[in-house]
């Protein structure tokens, strides 16, 4: 029997004796504690923790949680999220013609790796349908033209809505994401096909093996509107040598883009993810 637990993210002004303080705070009312995860940025004068502990037992009805862990948040100074473990989030899968990491993302939710369900995958080719419906998921096709992307993006911020998605992934979705969309929706979250912050843009592989790279990469990142630019979730490598050529690349650089995206995409779902300044603490 798998126990639901409350997950707290929390930021906030550094001092000593918070680990004191949020450990007795859930100990004070019952609370067994799963996992205790801190970080002190000395260089920002921030603190940040993600704690986690059993639901049964607990002193606080779970309905009242949110209300007092924002509490508990302000006392402190900062800002906190709370979240629960058997509380899947509903995730929107972005894609343009390549199947790879769709196939692995629906594959690893079928098989429970990822705690999320997939209702609805979008796409601005229609190819990929097959795949999308055979996983249950309800696939739509919204072209995007340079001349019509502002009604491209309201359509899809519409099915969005219409299926009350959490997350978005751009699973490979061969497009940039404007940033009137990112104002109305997040998180976004990105795979790009090389080891960030190098080869950012198109043709990464090209570009790699024209440089003579020996260690190629996938990046998994928060997108903004600074394109290949957002904060950094997980990133992935491999050796390449110079026999291989860019075909080569490409194959082994696919492998690494399924791999990125579903570790951030796992770390994201289970709350182990905090952004701040930029950047992120991944609580894995």
């Amino acid at each position: 029997m798998v126990v639901a637990t409350a997950i707290l993210q929390l930021i906030c002004p550094d001092r000593p004796g918070l680990v004191s303080e949020l450990s007795g705070w859930v100990a004070a009312n019952g609370g067994n504690i799963r996992h205790a995860d801190h970080h002190t940025d000395s260089g920002a004068g921030l603190f940040l923790s993600r704690i986690e502990w059993d639901l049964e037992g607990f002193g606080l009805p779970r309905a009242s949680l949110p209300a007092a862990a924002q509490l508990l948040a302000e006392r402190l100074g900062g800002e906190g999220q709370l979240h629960f473990s058997d509380q899947l989030s509903r995730v929107a899968i972005f894609v343009s013609k390549q199947d790879h990491c769709l196939l692995d993302l629906l594959w690893r939710t079928r098989a429970g790796e990822l705690p999320m369900e997939v209702p609805l995958v979008i796409s601005n080719h229609p190819d990929l349908r097959s795949i999308a419906e055979n996983f249950g998921a309800r696939f739509e096709h919204v072209p995007v033209l340079a001349e019509h992307k502002a009604e491209a993006e309201a359509s899809q911020l519409a099915l969005l809505e219409e299926e009350a998605i959490d997350v978005a992934v751009l699973a490979k979705y061969m497009q940039v994401i404007s940033g009137g969309f990112l104002q109305q929706f997040g998180p976004v979250i990105n795979i790009h096909h090389s080891f960030l912050p190098a080869f950012t843009g198109a043709q990464p592989y090209q570009r790699a093996w024209e440089r003579g790279v020996k260690l190629i990469g996938a990046t998994a990142h928060y997108v903004t509107e600074q394109l290949d630019a957002g904060p950094i979730i997980e990133q992935a490598t491999v050796h390449v040598s110079h026999r291989d050529d860019v075909a080569d690349l490409i194959r082994k650089g696919r492998d690494m883009e399924r791999l990125a995206l579903a570790r951030a995409l796992r770390q994201h779902l289970c709350h182990q993810v905090m952004v701040y300044r930029g950047r992120t603490a991944v609580f894995d």
